[in-house]
């Protein structure tokens, strides 16, 4: 018999029927977002699933689940999951690394063109019927040209957007973990790294691309935010709760910084209405992948990591514990 999986939320169909092949699929293709509980009991008797990152991998729901042998997230990221308690388990766990870098990078540079620019703030008072004449002063905004892009998380996605400011003439600095090889930094538009309170001093443009963890949580604050520029622009494409959304809303309601561009919130999809009442900022609906060739790459790029995986094969990109 072939072994059981869930797939836990709605997929392309083809991905469907190519994971038809190799198991016996359960699908929800009413993409109904599971309950933990009903999560386990959707998972009982499954030797795999495939997930996204509102499925919580837990301790908990490990411990009722003897027969989960691996977990595909369909994302790049994995907060979704307690990598710990996985590997205690035995159980496998991958995510769908570079097939997002460019897209996502992409994204980053039109939410930023957005807010720099206050496209969307001018595109909501045209569409309000205020426009009636043309005015030196009308929405002025902050250029991209030659200003200082400073990126807080330095990984594959980081690298690529600072690749993306040769043509704007833009000096990058940033902030990671561990600094990049010479070689690196300069693929990377001569990318200097810096201490994280100088990225928030002197850039004109600060992204955030870094994973989500307990250490990373709120890595943006009310102290950060006094930190900046009151002419800087934010743009988080990582994860909600690397913000602070509450200081976040104060800094923008005060210009203690000029514009936001956030595709992704604390406790999202919900996210604090607060931002609804605020013009300087742009909002989209964690969004940053959703190109559909990218899209059907991380579909398939999870779907190959469950085959491999429950095959007795190393998945392509089996995530372990460090």
């Amino acid at each position: 018999m072939k072994p059981a999986i869930l797939v836990a939320r709605a997929i392309f169909p083809d991905v469907l029927t190519y994971l038809s092949a190799h198991f016996e699929v359960e699908s929800n293709q009413d993409d109904v977002v599971f309950s933990p509980e009903e999560l386990t009991q959707r998972l009982k008797g499954k030797a795999g699933a495939l997930t996204t990152s509102s499925a919580r991998i837990s301790r908990e729901l490990l411990q009722q689940l003897p027969d989960l042998k691996m977990v595909a997230n369909m994302a790049v990221g994995y907060d979704n999951f307690d990598l710990a308690a996985m590997t205690a388990c035995g159980v496998l766990a991958s995510n769908t690394p570079d097939v997002l870098n460019e897209t996502t990078a992409d994204f980053g540079w039109a939410l930023m063109m957005a807010a720099a620019r206050r496209i969307t703030e001018s595109e909501h008072w045209l569409r309000d019927g205020q426009w009636s004449k043309w005015r030196y002063d009308y929405f002025l905004g902050a250029d991209l040209h030659g200003s200082t892009l400073g990126i807080i998380g330095m990984g594959r996605i980081g690298q690529a957007i600072a690749r993306r400011s040769t043509g704007f003439n833009m000096k990058v600095i940033y902030h990671n973990r561990s600094r990049l090889s010479p070689e690196q930094e300069t693929y990377a538009n001569h990318a200097q790294y810096a201490s994280k309170e100088e990225v928030l001093r002197q850039a004109d443009h600060l992204m955030l691309i870094l994973p989500y963890s307990a250490a990373s949580h709120h890595t943006i604050g009310a102290a950060e935010l006094a930190m900046m520029k009151p002419t800087a622009t934010l743009i988080n494409l990582a994860r909600g709760g690397i913000v602070d959304d509450v200081a976040l809303i104060a800094a923008l309601r005060d210009k203690r910084i000029a514009a936001a561009g956030l595709d992704v919130f604390e406790s999202e999809p919900k996210f604090h209405p607060d931002f609804l009442s605020l013009s300087n900022v742009v909002l989209t609906p964690h969004i940053a992948s959703a190109s559909e060739a990218t899209r059907r790459a991380m579909a398939k790029c999870a779907a190959d990591n469950l085959i491999a995986g429950l095959s007795g094969q190393t998945p392509p990109n089996l995530l372990k514990l460090f």
